[in-house]
């Protein structure tokens, strides 16, 4: 037959227990705590007693500890309930309770389990994730918009061929290297465009923010696409008088001007020359970029709700992929702007990029 246990061994269990064992009044005092109360919050036993146990709680979680206390008196047990405590140096630290309401004598019964290792396992852990998200989400975009953003230089470069009379070159060795440069330059765009169709469907994050000056983003856009400029005879009129900087994000506002310039030259009318044109205003807080062509244009009751689709075509244009509106468009909402546009068939488009100050 089992020994009984004697009030002295129930009483060692209650003084031994690393868990908060508490009996608390329905007056909210606390009436009796074992020393693992005391040892964690550092006050002693008297100082527990004399004030309302709510003082003790973190100030951001005494309501709800407030609500759920109220359950306790209406007879409803309590079960993993989790709040925070103050130390009496200042330290917050975390609680899992369970506790049992005794309605005859208007007391709780309950126990507390110290979780705050496990919160702040929890809490690096979940800051490392997001770190890694944020680290694998820039990997991603860099991917994405520099696949689709390399297409512009190499058709650059191929397009320098096409300006180049070989006719003129009469050493067999000179126009073998020149073949393999222009196919290594082919073969490259190509596998750029298969690098675009994977990456299309990435999502990007918020970038770095600085001043910008818009002359100075748009000469290095223009110098990478000089070739094809000249090949194209395109006009190019600049107008930054009115606003000369803004505050944006250097990567997303150099491939805005290559996306909008470089589908200007493709999308321009065979018949005439392209004239783009980029001006810059402000008005009532509002920073406006207007970037506008005078080539094919839209029909923009087809192309409603589309134009900045993925994969959206409107051109039966060789190189087209769908992909340059819509990284536009990303870029620019992305960083908490707005872009509309407005367009005629065979009259021109213009884009209306719309940032806060």
């Amino acid at each position: 037959m089992d020994k009984p246990v004697t009030a002295y061994k129930l009483e060692l269990f209650y003084e031994l227990s690393p868990d908060l064992l508490c009996i608390a009044g329905y007056d909210g005092f606390f009436k009796r705590i074992n020393p693992a109360v005391s040892n964690l919050l550092g006050y002693t036993s008297e100082e527990l007693y004399a004030r309302p146990i709510n003082d003790f709680v973190y100030s951001e979680d005494k309501d709800t500890t407030a609500k759920v206390r109220k359950e306790l008196t209406r007879n409803k047990p309590l079960y993993n309930f989790e709040n925070r405590y103050m130390t009496k140096s200042g330290e917050i630290v975390w609680l899992s309770w369970t506790s049992f309401p005794v309605p005859e004598d208007e007391v709780i019964f309950a126990i507390a389990k110290n979780i705050t290792h496990k919160k702040k396992q929890e809490e690096d852990r979940n800051a490392l994730l997001a770190n890694l998200t944020q680290i694998n989400k820039d990997l991603t975009q860099l991917s994405y918009t520099t696949s689709h953003d390399l297409r512009s230089p190499v058709n650059n470069m191929l397009s320098l061929f096409e300006l180049m009379d070989t006719s003129k070159i009469k050493d067999a060795e000179t126009l073998k290297f020149l073949e393999m440069l222009k196919f290594t330059g082919e073969k490259l765009r190509n596998t750029l465009n298969g690098y675009v169709d994977v990456l299309s469907r990435q999502n990007r994050l918020n970038a770095d923010m600085e001043v910008l000056s818009l002359e100075d983003v748009l000469k290095g856009v223009l110098s990478s696409v000089s070739s094809l400029i000249k090949t194209s005879k395109a006009e190019i009129n600049i107008d930054f008088s009115k606003l000369e900087k803004v505050n944006f994000n250097r990567a997303c506002l150099e491939s805005i001007f290559l996306n909008l310039i470089t589908n200007a030259i493709k999308y321009a009318r065979p018949d005439r020359s392209p004239v783009i044109s980029l001006r810059s205003e402000k008005a009532d807080g509002i920073v406006r970029l207007i970037i506008s062509d005078n080539g094919l244009g839209f029909d923009m009751e087809k192309v409603k709700g589309k134009i900045f689709g993925l994969h959206q075509k409107f051109h039966n244009h060789i190189d087209s992929k769908g992909i340059g509106l819509y990284i536009v468009q990303n870029h620019v909402t992305s960083l908490g702007g707005s872009i509309s546009v407005t367009s005629q068939v065979n009259e021109g488009t213009e884009f209306v990029i719309s940032l806060k100050d």
